[in-house]
């Protein structure tokens, strides 16, 4: 991957007005963030959100997670909720989508890699299957793998400010030599645990699993429905038997004048 390829999102985070890229790249943006449509997605929803560059941090602070760690902790953890709350705005249209082409919705993810291979800070926001064309080698796959510990949660990264002061300072050095390794780990579901020998079979599996889960939902969504219509044709039959029953019973206890202005003879 060229340079220019590897700082693209800190030429996105510079710019003074985001709006000028491309509809293509960009999904969003505020003051604080923009977020942008993954490239090369690993999941069927992938994003990135990214923070801009503005004070107090400078391009070289805000290059991944590790550098943003050594900043001051108020203005880090600051800039960590601004991050999750956009996140939080694009997971709302991520469900919103899930609902209009399949009909059910499933989790999304939000982390940092480790050790990312692109310059400047991003949060990946994905929808949990890693079922994409784009996922094609050990070390992508093994990097969204929500177990395997090179995909930070989100929360977990939130949670370090809450540690203790020590916990904090050891977890936030992510030494390349605790985290690279995780790459090269053998392949397995990351739903059920199942070790797969190579990346076709593991993307062959992951589909099933999907599949399987959308027949499930699917079902779910049918039995939901046909309740309803049980329940409406039951409420429809009672109303139906009050409406036959009421005028014999008025005429029988009185008359026309005893049974008062709810009837119409």
């Amino acid at each position: 991957m060229s340079s220019a390829n590897m700082t693209i999102f800190r030429a996105y985070a510079q710019k003074s007005n985001p709006a000028s890229l491309p509809p293509s790249v960009l999904f969003s943006h505020s003051e604080t963030c923009l977020t942008v449509f993954d490239a090369f997605p690993k999941s069927i929803f992938h994003f990135l959100v990214i923070p801009r560059v503005r004070p107090p941090f400078n391009v070289y602070q805000l290059a991944n997670l590790r550098s943003l760690l050594k900043c001051e902790k108020n203005c880090v953890k600051e800039l960590l909720t601004d991050l999750s709350r956009e996140a939080n705005n694009v997971k709302k249209m991520i469900e919103s989508e899930m609902f209009k082409k399949y009909g059910f919705k499933w989790e999304i993810w939000m982390g940092f890699h480790a050790i990312p291979s692109m310059e400047h800070l991003h949060l990946h926001v994905l929808s949990a299957d890693l079922c994409s064309p784009r996922m094609k080698l050990k070390k992508h796959y093994n990097s969204f793998h929500p177990k395997r510990g090179f995909f930070i949660h989100l929360s977990d990264v939130l949670s370090w400010f809450d540690a203790d002061p020590s916990y904090y300072k050891t977890t936030s050095q992510l030494k390349k030599s605790e985290y690279e390794p995780l790459l090269k780990e053998d392949l397995s579901c990351w739903k059920c645990d199942r070790n797969l020998s190579n990346m076709p079979k593991l993307k062959s599996h992951l589909q099933e699993e999907f599949d399987k889960l959308f027949l499930q939902e699917k079902a779910k969504v049918e039995r939901e429905r046909k309740r309803s219509d049980d329940l409406a044709q039951t409420s429809s039959s009672q109303i139906s038997l009050n409406d036959d029953d009421s005028p014999q019973y008025e005429l029988v206890r009185g008359s026309d004048e005893e049974r008062g202005p709810h009837s119409e003879n």
